[in-house]
Formats: structure tokens, C-alpha cells, sequence
């Protein structure tokens, strides 16, 4: 079963427009898979597009071949508009492979290694930078079932901060603990924002109000720094989401320094996803997958963290999205009490309702400004 045609369709939710493919065969069957990355919608559908001489006409079962032909024999480093070009591609495949076999993606990545997701949301805070408003807000998100929740409260911070910002960031963490109680895992978000010395400053502040972990405290490239603040901070320090290579993550991972490790499907696709749990786990680490896509990539991370003996929590910004989200796929993801399972239908389980992607056009402004006032809000940058 041969690669035939591949078509891409590109999303205007709000806060980042989401870039979603179908991938057709001689056979007929189809695959759907996702290429979205904040500011470069159009940059990575040109890329799927201008790469796709190399996999027509590939085998839909040679996903190793595949991304080799779309990175090693490209013999340039894309980075991540590349990696997300490959996993769009490389998910549809999977899709389809599931398909033809008749099985949920799960069980051909490992099968179940559990019996639900444990899931944490993300999302749930768009509004004023108050302890106040992210006070009620958390407590919205508990009352909903999570027994975990994330958020950023630093603002549009970068490298440091006044003591007056420093204070508010502090508030609104206390103000979040004091709203869901000594039993749910809070995960603070750094957005990698900081110096290692502001980064550690605030990982001693943060200290007393017990965050489950700081993210991407400082910037991700720079695994120096990661691996200092990991080292010297009384808080667990989680990262992967900016990699797209299995080299990063190695290098990472040799310091033995970070243990939360949250690799992002987007930019690897699924072969090397799994792969790379398998690194992380012999260096005694647990994933918790970066899901803050759209929602074929949240579809993705379900599958493969259920087939993943070391996955740590599962990231949801479904619950927190647009209302209209749910009606792109015809079978989305449905967290219950704080818990998923992913579909047991064959391949993603998923399908594209075209009339509705058609509703939401694409628009520039739709991208998340994280160094810009107000961007909590998520209301793009028009």
C-alpha cells in the first residue's frame, strides 16, 4: 500500500492556528495526522508540500524509511518546521497502518501499559494576571475533577524580573494552592523565560507552596543551564517540549539531572516518541508528553502514553479551548473525573469534519505572543 496524495488543511483557532493532513493511498484508505507550530502554520504546510517528492509513492508500513528520507536525506537541518512536516506525514501513516490491521494505535506501539491517563489541564486561566481571578479559576478546574493543573504566573517575563513582579508571581502560585488544597499537583510554567539565577530565585520562593515540578525554567537550547537549575533547584525541573531530535534529548539525559521529560510528538513523530521514552526510561526518568496542539496531537500523546510503562500525566487543553473544538474531530477525546483512555477504534480512532475545519479559516494573528502583556488571555496577536 503505496502513498498516493497527501492534502493539508489549516485551522484558525484564536490562540494558534492548527495545521492538520490527510494522507491518501492507492488503496484507498486514509490517514489524518497534525504539522501545528505556534507562528509557522503556512511555513510547515509549504514544507510538507515541497518535501512530499520524497514520500509518494513510500510504503505507508516503512515509517522508519520515511523520516529518514525526510531528515538525513534532506541533509539540512529544518528544526522544528521540519520535525513537524515529518510527524504530520508519519502519523498518517500510523493511522492508516492501524487501519489496515484493524487496531487502535496503542497496541501497535506496545499495548496497554495502563489502565487510564491521569491527566492535567492547562489552558484553564485565560483572563486577568490577579491571584484572584486564577484563584477561581483553579478552583473551577478541581471542582471538574484534575487533580493536577498548570500554569504560567509569570506574566511576560524574560531573563529577570522587578521585585514587584517577582511578588505577584509568588502570590498567584500561593493563591492557586490555597484554591485546590494540599492534594493536587500544581506544575508551575517557565515558558523557558529565565537566567539560571532568576530561574533559581524563583525555584526557592516557590519552594514552600510544593509544585509537583518548574517547566522549562530556562531556555531549552542551552542544556548547560537546564541541567545547572535541574541540579541546584529544590523543585523538580521538567523539559523536552522545544527538542526535535533524539541527540537533544541524549544529551539531556546524560547529565542525569531532568527526569520529567516532556518530548513533543509534533516535532519527532511517533517511531522516535517511542524511542525516546525508551531512553528516558533507562535513565530512571518518566514522560509527560508536551500536548498543547490541536487536537489530533493531544490524540497522538493519549496513545502513546497508554503504551508507555513510564508515562507520567497526560496535558489537556482540550477542556480550555475554543467550544467549537470538538466538532473538528467525530470522535475527540473525553476526559472523565480527571481520566482518559484512548479510543479503542482502529488507528487514531479519529477522523477530520472537513465542513467544520472549513468554518475557521486561517488569519496571521493567530499565534501565542508569550513575551506580550495580555497574552494569557490567548487571544492571539492581531
Amino acid at each position: 500500500m503505496k502513498i498516493s496524495e497527501v492534502e493539508t488543511f489549516i485551522v484558525g483557532n484564536p490562540w494558534k492556528n492548527w495545521l492538520f493532513v490527510k494522507l491518501h493511498t492507492t488503496e484507498g484508505v486514509y490517514g489524518i495526522g497534525e504539522g501545528t507550530l505556534n507562528g509557522f502554520a503556512k511555513t510547515v504546510e509549504a514544507a510538507i508540500h515541497e518535501l512530499k517528492h520524497l514520500f509518494i509513492g513510500s510504503s505507508v508500513f516503512d515509517v522508519e524509511a520515511l523520516s529518514l528520507k525526510m531528515t538525513r536525506d534532506v541533509f539540512s537541518d529544518g528544526g522544528q518546521i521540519q520535525g513537524s512536516a515529518l510527524a504530520a506525514v508519519e502519523t498518517a501513516c500510523w493511522d492508516i497502518i492501524g487501519k489496515v490491521t484493524n487496531q487502535p494505535l496503542y497496541k501497535l506501539l506496545g499495548g496497554s501499559c495502563h489502565e487510564k491517563l491521569r491527566c492535567y489541564a492547562n489552558g484553564w486561566y485565560t483572563g486577568p494576571r490577579t491571584p484572584e481571578f486564577f484563584y477561581e479559576r483553579a478552583r473551577e478546574v478541581v471542582s471538574k475533577g484534575y487533580t493536577a493543573l498548570k500554569f504560567d504566573p509569570f506574566g511576560s517575563a524574560w531573563r529577570t524580573v522587578d521585585r514587584d513582579d517577582f511578588a505577584l508571581a509568588l502570590d498567584i502560585i500561593g493563591a492557586v494552592r490555597d484554591a485546590v488544597g494540599p492534594d493536587v499537583d500544581i506544575l508551575i510554567e517557565g515558558h523557558n523565560r529565565f537566567s539560571a539565577h532568576t530561574a533559581l530565585q524563583f525555584a526557592d520562593a516557590m519552594k514552600v507552596y510544593q509544585p509537583t515540578w518548574f517547566e522549562a525554567p530556562v531556555p531549552a537550547q542551552n542544556i548547560a543551564a537546564m541541567v545547572e537549575v535541574a541540579k541546584r533547584s529544590p523543585v523538580p525541573v521538567a523539559c523536552g517540549e522545544d527538542y526535535y531530535s533524539r541527540e537533544q534529548f541524549a544529551e539531556l539525559l546524560k547529565h542525569d539531572a531532568v527526569h520529567i521529560i516532556q518530548l513533543e510528538p509534533q516535532f519527532l513523530g511517533i517511531s522516535a516518541s517511542k524511542q525516546i521514552c525508551g531512553m528516558v526510561n533507562a535513565h530512571h526518568g518518566v514522560i509527560a508528553p508536551h500536548s498543547a496542539q490541536g487536537p489530533i496531537c493531544s490524540v497522538v500523546c493519549a496513545h502513546l502514553n497508554m503504551a508507555t510503562p513510564n508515562f507520567y500525566l497526560h496535558e489537556i487543553f482540550d477542556d480550555f479551548n475554543e467550544p467549537w473544538e470538538e466538532k473538528l474531530l467525530d470522535h475527540p477525546l473525553k476526559v472523565e473525573n480527571g481520566y482518559l483512555r484512548p479510543s479503542e477504534r482502529p488507528g487514531l480512532g479519529v477522523d477530520l469534519d472537513l465542513e467544520e475545519l472549513s468554518k475557521h479559516p486561517y488569519h496571521p494573528g493567530n499565534w501565542l505572543p508569550l513575551y506580550k502583556d495580555g497574552w494569557e488571555k490567548r487571544e492571539g496577536n492581531k
